[in-house]
This record gives C-alpha cells, sequence and structure tokens, in this order.
C-alpha cells in the first residue's frame, strides 16, 4: 500500500471511519457500521454497498500480504 500510511490491527478499527484491507490478495474498502460487543464489527463495503461483519471478511485467515489502513 502506500509508502507513508500505518498498518493497525484490526482490533484498534472505530465506528464511523473508513478503512482499506488487503487479505489473500484481495482489497476491499469500507466503513465501520458498529461494533458486535465479541471483538467484531459491522462494516459496510463502499464499493458493493453490501453490510457483513469483519469476521466474515476474514474467515479463512490472515494471509502474508494482511494489511489494514484508516482511509
Amino acid at each position: 500500500m502506500s509508502g507513508n500510511k500505518k498498518r493497525m490491527s484490526y482490533d484498534n478499527m472505530r465506528v464511523g471511519k473508513k478503512y482499506i484491507v488487503t487479505n489473500y490478495g484481495e482489497t476491499r474498502q469500507f466503513i465501520v457500521l458498529a461494533t458486535t460487543g465479541h471483538n467484531d464489527f459491522k462494516i459496510k463495503d463502499l464499493l458493493t454497498l453490501e453490510q457483513y461483519l469483519f469476521s466474515e471478511l476474514i474467515r479463512y485467515g490472515l494471509g502474508n500480504d494482511f494489511e489494514l489502513y484508516e482511509v
């Protein structure tokens, strides 16, 4: 990703913020809608406008290319 952006851990995501995640060669941009209270987040994909849980996005684990950035 961008040279001056700092990678972050997904447990630091905040409601109302936008993020870009890359995992297993797939890149998604989303906004966090809510926390579920179980160290998970309800998110809205900014391309498809689909809503789902962040855990569904990373359900196959974190690949070697996993990167998460705040937009």
